[in-house]
């Protein structure tokens, strides 16, 4: 057994670290304001985090506000064509239903922006207030930063040209749109890609920083642009006369009962050729039942021109510049 005066050396040093520790002690608890030292950097981390909490609960009840001002049209984004007139019930339900969820996407994408920036501010000043060397993390993230902005500009252009796409409404999922090369159905617009299915069923993916311009079919109303080609010859009166017939009888067929939304009209000749000339008949419709009102209109062009003795139209032609599934 080791004799306790030896132990003396070896106890030594802990001791006068633990009689230091006691009259540290003994002189904060005669100061009577010793524990606002002892509470001040947590308290402060407190405060931090509560103000984090308040800024982001704020942020996103604006956020929800604005996200409801699009979805009643209210904030100024929506298209001017949704509270045309002339839109049926079954049109402003479809309208509404875009409005709706153009405002979640906005929502949630402003919403994640906003809560991302929140924790990663709170981080930063609790690190430095807790004299944590931050420093080299800061030129790390930003060396980092660097990099990927390099690597990955086409994928934030992507989907910056994606929150646009979705903000302004400038197609949705069913619009027929015309993106330069490609004309189609739009099948999903996320915020990177654009899905779109052209008229033979191929499946297009079109990235949103490459889409330079857009021509939306479906938007408010459209248009049906027939080219009428007659013979030499005929009684340009009476053909004019069948044609707003047979434009009038559209409506009267099933399923079309609504898709003509104005007054069709023969804007006059088109063109004249050694084959005769063409008339050409317009006739204002729903979004996306244009080309089944042309379609519909070729029948009952022939049957009015038959009914009315006139030589058979020479060609029912859609003009290149208002083509589509016709």
């Amino acid at each position: 057994m080791i004799p306790p005066v030896h132990l003396l050396p070896v106890l030594h040093p802990a001791l006068q670290d633990i009689s230091k520790d006691v009259s540290s002690g003994l002189d904060k608890a005669g100061d009577p304001h010793w524990w606002r030292a002892l509470l001040d950097v947590p308290l402060k981390v407190v405060v931090i985090l509560l103000g984090a909490v308040l800024i982001r609960y704020v942020a996103h009840r604006s956020i929800d506000r604005i996200a409801e001002g699009i979805a009643t049209g209210r904030a100024g984004l929506s298209h001017p064509d949704d509270r045309a007139p002339t839109a049926t019930a079954s049109t402003a339900a479809l309208v509404s239903a875009r409005r709706e969820q153009r405002a979640r996407t906005t929502a949630s994408v402003l919403k994640s922006a906003t809560t991302s920036t929140v924790v990663l501010v709170t981080v930063l000043t609790v690190l430095q207030l807790m004299e944590a060397p931050i420093g080299g993390l800061l030129a790390s993230a930003g060396v980092l930063g660097v990099a990927l902005g390099f690597g990955a500009q086409t994928v934030v252009k992507d989907w910056i040209a994606g929150v646009f796409l979705l903000v302004e409404d400038q197609f949705g999922v069913g619009d027929v749109v015309d993106l330069g090369e490609l004309t189609g159905s739009v099948e999903s617009v996320g915020m990177r890609v654009t899905r779109l299915r052209d008229v033979d069923g191929t499946v297009w993916y079109v990235r949103n920083g490459e889409i330079l311009r857009v021509g939306n079919r479906s938007q408010g109303w459209a248009r049906a642009v027939l080219d009428v080609g007659l013979p030499p010859g005929v009684d340009l009166t009476a053909a004019q006369r069948a044609l707003l017939d047979a434009a009038a009888l559209v409506s009267e067929e099933p399923g079309l009962e609504r898709a003509v939304i104005g007054v069709p009209q023969v804007w006059g000749i088109e063109s004249v050729s050694a084959d005769g000339v063409a008339l050409r008949l317009v006739v204002k419709t729903q979004p996306l039942q244009q080309w089944t009102v042309v379609r519909e209109l070729r029948r009952l062009i022939l049957d009015r021109f038959d009914a009315a003795g006139l030589p058979r139209p020479t060609g029912l032609e859609v003009p290149a510049k208002a083509g589509g599934p016709s």
